[in-house]
């Protein structure tokens, strides 16, 4: 099997959404679509109860439809390990305070030795600023960091 990837909530949300009348959105939508439709199977998936909660909110037939989209992808253990880490990355200043589920994301998937966590979620998580802070946060607890990134940066020669 391919390079494992952690699932973030944003892009099962993205997958399924429908269309926005905003540009940038719309593009963000086509792109998770066609690394869907395109790549995924290239890689081994993996995501979490975290994903799976925020999966489940908000409008019963939306969240059935992240559902079945994250329905055949592996879910990771959320070990003892996880929670520790993420306060890590939330006192260390990596994400900030109000950033705790972003935290737990990334944890889960540190924890578990993903090599990528894929996510549109470019404020706390895809966010070059922070991009030092979280790898540092990470290799000082003893953890490789995942590479964060978008589907775009995962699409490879196919754009």
């Amino acid at each position: 099997m391919g390079p494992s990837v952690y699932i973030e909530t944003t892009i099962v949300s993205y997958l399924t959404a429908w269309p926005k009348h905003d540009a940038v959105r719309q593009g963000q939508q086509e792109f998770t679509r066609d690394w869907w439709t395109l790549r995924r199977n290239s890689f081994e998936l993996f995501t979490s109860q975290f994903v799976l909660d925020e999966a489940a909110a908000g409008d019963p037939m939306a969240a059935a439809e992240r559902l079945d989209a994250l329905a055949n992808i592996a879910l990771l253990d959320i070990t003892d390990e996880v929670v520790p880490l993420a306060d890590r990355l939330l006192r260390d200043g990596a994400l900030p305070l109000k950033a705790r589920v972003d935290a737990l994301h990334l944890a889960v998937a540190t924890i578990n030795g993903l090599q990528y966590l894929l996510t549109w979620n470019c404020k706390h998580l895809a966010n070059a600023m922070l991009r030092h802070r979280i790898d540092e946060a990470c290799r000082s607890a003893g953890y490789q960091p995942p590479v964060i990134c978008t589907p775009p940066e995962l699409l490879g020669e196919r754009i």
